[in-house]
Protein backbone atom coordinates (compact mmCIF):
# COMPACT_ATOMS: atom_id res chain seq x y z
CA UNK A 1 0.00 0.00 0.00
CA UNK A 2 1.15 3.52 -0.81
CA UNK A 3 0.03 6.56 1.17
CA UNK A 4 0.69 10.12 0.04
CA UNK A 5 1.20 12.11 3.23
CA UNK A 6 0.65 15.86 3.19
CA UNK A 7 3.23 17.47 5.49
CA UNK A 8 1.81 20.99 5.37
CA UNK A 9 3.64 24.20 4.48
CA UNK A 10 6.90 23.42 6.29
CA UNK A 11 6.18 24.11 9.96
CA UNK A 12 6.35 20.80 11.89
CA UNK A 13 3.62 22.07 14.24
CA UNK A 14 1.23 22.21 11.26
CA UNK A 15 1.49 18.51 10.46
CA UNK A 16 -1.68 16.55 11.23
CA UNK A 17 -1.84 13.84 13.87
CA UNK A 18 -2.82 11.32 11.20
CA UNK A 19 0.19 12.27 9.08
CA UNK A 20 2.55 11.74 12.02
CA UNK A 21 0.94 8.43 12.97
CA UNK A 22 1.21 7.17 9.39
CA UNK A 23 4.88 8.11 9.17
CA UNK A 24 5.54 6.22 12.40
CA UNK A 25 3.76 3.10 11.10
CA UNK A 26 5.28 3.12 7.63
CA UNK A 27 7.78 0.42 6.70
CA UNK A 28 9.55 2.88 4.41
CA UNK A 29 9.20 6.62 3.77
CA UNK A 30 10.02 8.37 0.50
CA UNK A 31 10.33 12.14 0.07
CA UNK A 32 11.03 14.41 -2.94
CA UNK A 33 13.46 16.79 -1.28
CA UNK A 34 15.36 18.09 1.76
CA UNK A 35 12.57 20.18 3.30
CA UNK A 36 10.21 17.20 3.35
CA UNK A 37 13.07 15.03 4.62
CA UNK A 38 13.65 17.32 7.60
CA UNK A 39 9.97 17.14 8.57
CA UNK A 40 9.92 13.35 8.32
CA UNK A 41 13.15 12.60 10.20
CA UNK A 42 11.65 12.72 13.74
CA UNK A 43 9.31 9.85 12.80
CA UNK A 44 11.32 7.66 10.44
CA UNK A 45 14.22 7.43 8.01
CA UNK A 46 13.45 9.40 4.83
CA UNK A 47 14.63 8.15 1.45
CA UNK A 48 15.04 11.06 -0.97
CA UNK A 49 14.02 10.43 -4.57
CA UNK A 50 15.48 12.58 -7.33
CA UNK A 51 13.03 14.59 -9.44
CA UNK A 52 15.14 16.83 -11.74
CA UNK A 53 14.01 20.37 -12.50
CA UNK A 54 14.02 20.19 -16.30
CA UNK A 55 11.60 20.57 -19.19
CA UNK A 56 13.14 17.69 -21.12
CA UNK A 57 10.20 15.27 -21.29
CA UNK A 58 12.37 12.22 -21.93
CA UNK A 59 14.54 12.87 -18.87
CA UNK A 60 11.49 13.57 -16.72
CA UNK A 61 9.68 10.44 -17.89
CA UNK A 62 12.74 8.32 -17.22
CA UNK A 63 12.98 9.58 -13.63
CA UNK A 64 9.23 9.29 -13.03
CA UNK A 65 9.20 5.68 -14.18
CA UNK A 66 12.35 4.79 -12.22
CA UNK A 67 10.94 6.32 -9.02
CA UNK A 68 7.53 4.77 -9.57
CA UNK A 69 9.06 1.31 -9.94
CA UNK A 70 11.20 1.82 -6.83
CA UNK A 71 8.25 2.92 -4.69
CA UNK A 72 6.05 0.13 -6.07
CA UNK A 73 8.65 -2.46 -5.11
CA UNK A 74 7.93 -1.73 -1.44
CA UNK A 75 4.29 -0.66 -1.69
CA UNK A 76 3.28 -3.99 -3.16
CA UNK A 77 3.73 -5.87 0.12
CA UNK A 78 4.49 -3.18 2.72
CA UNK A 79 3.22 0.20 3.91
CA UNK A 80 5.11 2.81 1.92
CA UNK A 81 4.61 6.50 2.69
CA UNK A 82 5.47 9.39 0.41
CA UNK A 83 5.77 12.60 2.42
CA UNK A 84 5.59 15.92 0.63
CA UNK A 85 5.17 19.61 1.37
CA UNK A 86 1.57 20.84 1.13
CA UNK A 87 -1.21 18.51 0.07
CA UNK A 88 -0.70 15.35 -2.04
CA UNK A 89 -3.67 16.00 -4.34
CA UNK A 90 -3.08 19.61 -5.38
CA UNK A 91 -0.25 20.50 -7.78
CA UNK A 92 1.99 17.88 -6.21
CA UNK A 93 4.78 15.49 -7.09
CA UNK A 94 2.66 12.69 -5.69
CA UNK A 95 -0.07 13.26 -8.29
CA UNK A 96 2.34 12.44 -11.13
CA UNK A 97 3.99 9.58 -9.25
CA UNK A 98 0.73 7.87 -8.33
CA UNK A 99 -0.60 8.19 -11.89
CA UNK A 100 2.43 6.31 -13.25
CA UNK A 101 2.21 3.67 -10.52
CA UNK A 102 -1.46 3.07 -11.39
CA UNK A 103 -0.44 2.49 -15.01
CA UNK A 104 2.64 0.35 -14.38
CA UNK A 105 1.58 -1.37 -11.15
CA UNK A 106 -2.25 -1.38 -11.13
CA UNK A 107 -2.59 -3.78 -8.19
CA UNK A 108 -1.19 -1.35 -5.60
CA UNK A 109 -3.67 0.37 -3.29
CA UNK A 110 -3.08 4.14 -3.10
CA UNK A 111 -4.50 6.53 -0.52
CA UNK A 112 -3.74 10.09 0.59
CA UNK A 113 -3.71 12.05 3.82
CA UNK A 114 -4.51 15.73 3.28
CA UNK A 115 -2.15 18.41 4.47
CA UNK A 116 -2.42 22.17 4.84
CA UNK A 117 -1.98 23.43 1.27
CA UNK A 118 -0.04 26.44 0.03
CA UNK A 119 -3.36 28.19 -0.64
CA UNK A 120 -4.63 28.07 2.94
CA UNK A 121 -1.12 28.63 4.33
CA UNK A 122 -0.80 31.76 2.18
CA UNK A 123 -4.12 33.12 3.46
CA UNK A 124 -3.00 32.58 7.04
CA UNK A 125 0.45 34.16 6.71
CA UNK A 126 -0.79 37.16 4.72
CA UNK A 127 -3.81 37.64 6.99
CA UNK A 128 -6.40 37.60 4.21
CA UNK A 129 -9.90 36.17 4.33
CA UNK A 130 -11.86 35.01 1.30
CA UNK A 131 -15.62 34.52 1.38
CA UNK A 132 -16.43 34.74 -2.33
CA UNK A 133 -15.51 32.49 -5.26
CA UNK A 134 -11.88 32.62 -6.41
CA UNK A 135 -9.64 31.11 -9.07
CA UNK A 136 -6.45 29.11 -8.51
CA UNK A 137 -4.20 28.72 -11.54
CA UNK A 138 -0.70 27.60 -12.45
CA UNK A 139 -1.12 28.94 -15.96
CA UNK A 140 -2.41 25.71 -17.49
CA UNK A 141 -5.85 25.14 -19.01
CA UNK A 142 -8.77 24.98 -16.60
CA UNK A 143 -10.10 21.41 -16.66
CA UNK A 144 -11.42 21.18 -13.11
CA UNK A 145 -13.98 23.01 -11.02
CA UNK A 146 -14.88 22.63 -7.35
CA UNK A 147 -18.27 23.78 -6.07
CA UNK A 148 -18.62 24.24 -2.31
CA UNK A 149 -21.94 24.04 -0.47
CA UNK A 150 -23.50 22.12 -3.34
CA UNK A 151 -27.09 22.25 -2.11
CA UNK A 152 -28.55 21.33 -5.52
CA UNK A 153 -26.24 18.62 -6.87
CA UNK A 154 -28.36 17.45 -9.81
CA UNK A 155 -28.96 20.98 -11.06
CA UNK A 156 -25.27 21.85 -10.69
CA UNK A 157 -24.24 18.80 -12.72
CA UNK A 158 -26.73 19.63 -15.46
CA UNK A 159 -25.43 23.21 -15.66
CA UNK A 160 -21.77 22.18 -15.76
CA UNK A 161 -22.43 19.66 -18.52
CA UNK A 162 -23.43 22.59 -20.73
CA UNK A 163 -19.98 24.10 -20.07
CA UNK A 164 -18.19 20.96 -21.25
CA UNK A 165 -17.62 19.15 -17.95
CA UNK A 166 -18.24 15.40 -18.08
CA UNK A 167 -16.96 13.72 -14.91
CA UNK A 168 -18.45 14.50 -11.52
CA UNK A 169 -17.95 13.47 -7.87
CA UNK A 170 -20.15 14.57 -4.98
CA UNK A 171 -18.75 14.38 -1.46
CA UNK A 172 -20.88 15.12 1.59
CA UNK A 173 -19.86 15.37 5.26
CA UNK A 174 -16.35 14.14 4.41
CA UNK A 175 -14.32 12.40 7.13
CA UNK A 176 -17.41 12.16 9.36
CA UNK A 177 -19.35 9.05 10.40
CA UNK A 178 -22.05 9.95 7.86
CA UNK A 179 -19.68 10.55 4.93
CA UNK A 180 -21.17 10.03 1.48
CA UNK A 181 -19.36 9.96 -1.86
CA UNK A 182 -21.31 9.68 -5.13
CA UNK A 183 -19.54 9.13 -8.45
CA UNK A 184 -22.48 8.00 -10.61
CA UNK A 185 -24.17 11.08 -12.05
CA UNK A 186 -27.48 9.20 -12.27
CA UNK A 187 -27.44 8.99 -8.46
CA UNK A 188 -26.95 12.71 -7.87
CA UNK A 189 -29.68 13.89 -5.49
CA UNK A 190 -31.86 16.95 -6.00
CA UNK A 191 -30.90 18.25 -2.56
CA UNK A 192 -27.45 18.23 -1.01
CA UNK A 193 -25.98 18.77 2.42
CA UNK A 194 -24.54 22.12 3.53
CA UNK A 195 -21.19 20.34 3.97
CA UNK A 196 -21.02 19.14 0.38
CA UNK A 197 -18.58 19.54 -2.50
CA UNK A 198 -18.86 18.71 -6.19
CA UNK A 199 -15.76 18.16 -8.29
CA UNK A 200 -16.26 18.49 -12.05
CA UNK A 201 -13.66 17.64 -14.70
CA UNK A 202 -13.44 18.05 -18.45
CA UNK A 203 -12.05 15.18 -20.45
CA UNK A 204 -8.50 15.97 -21.53
CA UNK A 205 -7.42 15.60 -25.13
Amino acid sequence: MLVGVGLGPGDPDLMTIKAVETLKRADIIFVPGRLASDLVEPYGTPHILEFPMTRDKDILQSHWEHNADKVAEYARDELAAFGLIGDPNFFSTFTHLSRIIKLRHPGILIETIPGISSITAFASRTNISIDTSFTVSDGSLVNDRIILKARQPKKIVETLRLEGFSDFILGQRLFSDSEEIITNTDDMPDRGDYFSIIHARKQRD
